[in-house]
């Protein structure tokens, strides 16, 4: 009996202890699934407290066209077809022919005629209205139109102008014109300006204004140029013009 009743009182002691222990455990659960949630919310604070960045405005050749075609009066915007012709066919070599351009170069030089990097009084009056945006989108416009078509006019200099554009003059450090602006005149884009078609008389200018430091928004262009003759510029002005 004795033996029973001590069997029966360790029974009631183990069946405490089970009980304490699982009560313990139920607890200790609860706390860890309470604190679970925690360790999450640290991602979603890291993340909000992140900035947005907003991306950039997409480029739409459409409202470049308006602008090039109408400018926008409320804000004293000229409509660049005035002197550039439609769709930048120019009709006069006092203006280039902008009509299959590359976008990046035409973006480039707004941009420079703004900054006052590149000087012409018409232009820069001209680009102080615009936008980065406008310029853009008036770049994506012209870009888009088929490129202009010119012809040579100087039997007598023709071979001089293609052997300078082909093969440059090597006694003067004068490197082929073709290895930037391509075999066809067509440039590289983002890098070189397509020249294929171009008034000669356009590009011969250019040529002069790098020589003489009236333009300066190429280092390239002004150390070729200082070490061509007026002769040499324009053979190789009239040789691009009929470049396709």
């Amino acid at each position: 009996m004795r033996q029973t009743s001590q069997i029966s009182k360790l029974t009631s002691v183990s069946a405490s202890l089970a009980a304490s222990f699982f009560m313990a455990m139920s607890s200790f659960s609860s706390v860890v699934s309470a604190a679970d949630p925690a360790p999450a919310a640290a991602p979603m604070a890291e993340a909000a407290a992140k900035p947005v960045v907003p991306g950039k405005p997409k480029v739409d050749p459409a409202v470049g066209e308006a602008l090039y075609s109408n400018g926008d009066a409320s804000r004293g915007v000229t409509a660049c077809l005035t002197c550039h012709g439609p769709k930048g066919q120019s009709a006069t070599p006092a203006w280039p022919k902008l009509a299959g351009q590359h976008a990046a170069y035409i973006a480039k030089q707004l941009k420079n005629y703004k900054d006052g990097t590149r000087a012409n009084p018409i232009m820069m009056g001209m680009a102080a209205t615009l936008t980065e945006q406008d310029m853009n989108n008036i770049s994506a416009y012209l870009a888009s139109q088929p490129a202009s078509q010119g012809v040579a006019q100087n039997k007598d200099t023709i071979e001089l102008g293609q052997s300078i554009y082909r093969g440059g003059i090597a006694a003067k450090g004068v490197p082929a014109c073709a290895a930037c602006h391509s075999p066809t005149g067509a440039g590289i884009p983002s890098q070189y300006p397509r020249m294929g078609g171009q008034w000669a008389e356009y590009n011969a200018a250019q040529l002069l204004a790098f020589r003489e430091g009236t333009r300066k928004n190429s280092t390239q262009m002004t150390t070729i140029a200082t070490k061509l003759s007026d002769q040499e510029m324009k053979a190789v002005a009239d040789y691009m013009a009929g470049l396709h």
